[in-house]
């Protein structure tokens, strides 16, 4: 545990630069007294670590130290070559300087881990996309990406859903988020955080000059937010619906994973016929029919009324086709 410990110092100290022991104690989840004796442990086994007092003060390594890449257990060894994302490391430019770092790091493991790391390559794949969806154009995500990376501003030609459909925007981008085989772009515009489908993007500027990223700006919550204010959108209203025993079942496999929650916990004990009664969230009345037409003769509406009513029109009509001689 403390020879890991006094690695993971060396590695933030190499990577992050200068650095207290107040922000490593906090870093690695012990006390600033225990990072007192670690940097102490390091200076005896000759590590070229120097701390400066003073408000600007903190831990830093001498100038061009690199510590070379010792102390890798199996798992993480492992895990570094599960990792990797060829599809999109391709889409962002970056295929081959991808496949490059992890050559050099199976160079850099002892014998053992490397077999172990070249297993995984050979039994494990990440395919991030979904089913039954081609590949989306993103002529555009090295340019994204660097702006991201660089911090530059940029000026884009924006189609989007609703009217204007095709709007002008001055970015500030933030982030890169891949969703699904998606990507999508962080940026301000204006006074506001927003999120653009880089696919959608059709005429993109980089603009001069640069712009001041918040240094408190924290990518991952603001994603989370996103993506739960997004389903709080499309969930507008319930529906009531009686279920088959078959159509309980069959639930899981046809349906959204928030309506499998919703439909679990809602769920009524069996009526005389075996039937369950739950209440799901729906998006609106036209995909809901879709969405419960799915599900056949197992799934019967209850409410809202004009839903049970587009039910029974649309089964009507199907009826009346089908029966066609």
């Amino acid at each position: 545990m403390r020879a890991s410990r006094l690695v993971s110092i060396l590695l933030l100290l190499q990577t992050r630069g200068r650095m207290t022991a107040q922000e490593l104690a906090e870093r690695l989840e012990v006390s600033v007294r225990t990072i007192y004796r670690d940097v102490e442990s390091l200076h005896a086994a000759g590590i070229p670590l120097y701390g400066d007092a003073g408000p600007k003060g903190g831990y830093r390594l001498l100038d061009g130290y690199r510590t070379r890449l010792t102390g890798l257990t199996a798992d993480e060894a492992e895990s570094l070559f599960l990792a990797g994302l060829p599809g999109p490391a391709a889409e962002l430019g970056l295929g081959a300087v991808v496949a490059a770092a992890q050559l050099k790091l199976m160079a850099a493991l002892p014998v053992e881990l490397r077999d172990r790391a070249g297993r995984i390559q050979e039994r494990f794949l990440l395919d991030a996309p979904t089913w039954y969806r081609d590949p989306e154009p993103v002529t555009h995500l090295p340019a994204v990406a660097d702006a991201v990376w660089n911090e530059r501003p940029l000026q884009v030609r924006y189609r989007r859903w609703r009217a204007p459909q095709e709007v002008e925007r001055r970015l500030e981008p933030y982030g890169l988020v891949i969703k699904a085989g998606r990507w999508y772009l962080v940026a301000r515009s204006g006074e506001h955080v927003r999120t653009y489908r880089v696919s959608q993007i059709l005429d993109l500027h980089t603009l001069p000059g640069g712009f001041a990223r918040p240094e408190d700006f924290d990518l991952q919550a603001y994603w989370q937010g996103y993506l739960a204010e997004f389903e709080a959108r499309l969930r507008w209203g319930e529906a009531i619906v009686r279920l088959s025993p078959r159509g309980v079942e069959r639930l899981a496999d046809l349906m959204t994973p928030g309506v499998v929650a919703a439909a679990r916990e809602s769920a009524s004990a069996p009526d005389e016929e075996g039937w369950t009664q739950v209440t799901v969230p729906i998006e609106s009345i036209e995909h809901a029919v879709c969405e419960f037409l799915r599900l056949g003769t197992d799934a019967e509406v209850l409410s809202p009324p004009e839903l049970r009513e587009r039910m029974a029109t649309t089964t009507y009509e199907l009826a009346a086709r089908y029966n066609r001689r």
